[in-house]
């Protein structure tokens, strides 16, 4: 008896508490999320997984000495993983578009006003009481708004590791959503003629130009905001290595095994905080809200910076594209291309698309250099 005593004792059952119980069914919902209903597989399968490792009393692999808590210690409290993510992005991503219509770059930059309104919006909501966030965790929950997993983490890491559970929940959640959330506020601020506009066809791009931006890009971005160039900087080498064509062994790698590796370890390792003293509380509830709110202010405000730059533009833009403007690279895009095809199945969009797309990638990691630099 006193051996099946101890064996009960020392069973994970016994010992789980409340609110394990309640992450472990959490945990499921994101595998389900990410197996059944294919939201964001790569990040929410791994994410939901360590979840599950995390809040089973018992279990080691995710505290002390434990692999996944050493791999956060090593990846991700030091920013390693989303750095290296960011090169693997930067390999994949084609400037072209652009490039060939620079003017796309202000409807990024658009966008990444849901990020500054939600930073408002969580220092408000401390003011009246209702939460109770500082500057610093504010600043990372309004990055939740530029829809770009990596950069959420990244903030999130170092300014508020406390949230990171949350937010990394939040970001790939409603990253995945996007063809949920964006088409009805794309067709409540757009007509039916303008989402019928036909775009000019975009001038080709030369291999000069492809390799010269990045390197400028850097410069600039570096010497004017030196604390947005680590997640700029491996962007644009990831971009470089692309588009150079004299290291294509570096280039296949980047997209590849090595951005695929990293996710593993990433997902997993931020699936250990996932714990149920952290995540299951007000706070976690004002992260969700905020976050959705920051998303649906991005996608506003690119579709309205669009419609603006119209009234004073000869060659008109599509304002569905602004909505491209957040970091879901190629999603949102690919949502600006289907709801321009309801109003005109002649009207393809997704190139355009993809300008502010690229755009957005940028401006989310300025943005994240801005709150680093004036909440540190």
């Amino acid at each position: 008896m006193d051996i099946l005593e101890q064996l009960w004792e020392g069973s994970g059952l016994y010992q789980l508490e409340w609110r394990q119980a309640v992450m472990l069914c959490v945990c499921l919902a994101l595998l389900y999320l990410g197996i059944v209903r294919k939201f964001e597989p790569l990040l929410l399968v791994t994410i939901g997984f360590g979840g599950l490792l995390s809040n089973i009393p018992g279990v080691e692999i995710a505290s002390g000495d434990g692999l996944l808590h050493l791999v956060y210690e090593v990846g991700i409290k030091t920013s390693a993983f989303p750095l290296i993510i960011f090169m693997g992005v930067g390999a994949l991503t084609d400037f072209g578009p652009l490039l060939a219509n620079p003017r796309t770059l202000l409807l990024g930059a658009a966008a990444q006003f849901g990020i500054f309104a939600t930073v408002l919006g969580a220092l408000g909501l401390t003011e009246l009481g209702i939460m109770d966030f500082s500057l610093q965790q504010a600043a990372a929950i309004g990055i939740i708004g530029g829809a770009d997993g990596p950069t959420a983490i990244y903030v999130a890491s170092r300014l508020a590791p406390e949230l990171l559970g949350a937010i990394a929940v939040a970001a790939y959640s409603y990253m995945a959503m996007v063809p949920i959330i964006q088409p009805p506020i794309m067709r409540a601020l757009t007509t039916e003629a303008e989402r019928a506009i036909k775009m000019e066809q975009l001038r080709t791009v030369s291999r000069a130009e492809k390799i010269i931006f990045p390197l400028v890009l850097l410069i600039l971005v570096a010497l004017l905001l030196p604390s947005a160039a680590p997640l700029i900087g491996m962007f644009c080498f990831g971009n470089l290595i692309r588009e150079c064509g004299v290291v294509e062994r570096l280039s296949d790698t980047t997209q590849n095994a090595l951005i695929n590796s990293v996710t593993i370890f990433l997902g997993l390792a931020v699936g250990t905080k996932l714990q149920g003293e952290q995540f299951l509380s007000a706070s976690t509830l004002g992260i969700l809200v905020l976050g959705v709110i920051a998303f649906c202010i991005g996608t506003a405000a690119g579709v309205l910076m669009a419609k603006l730059m119209n009234v004073f533009s000869k060659s008109k833009i599509n304002p569905l594209i602004g909505a491209a403007g957040v970091s879901a690279v190629p999603m949102a895009a690919r949502v600006a291309n289907k709801v321009g095809l309801e109003a005109n199945r002649q009207n393809f969009l997704l190139m355009h698309a993809m300008g502010p797309n690229v755009a957005g990638v940028i401006g989310s990691a300025v943005a994240a250099g801005v709150m680093i630099m004036f909440t540190s």
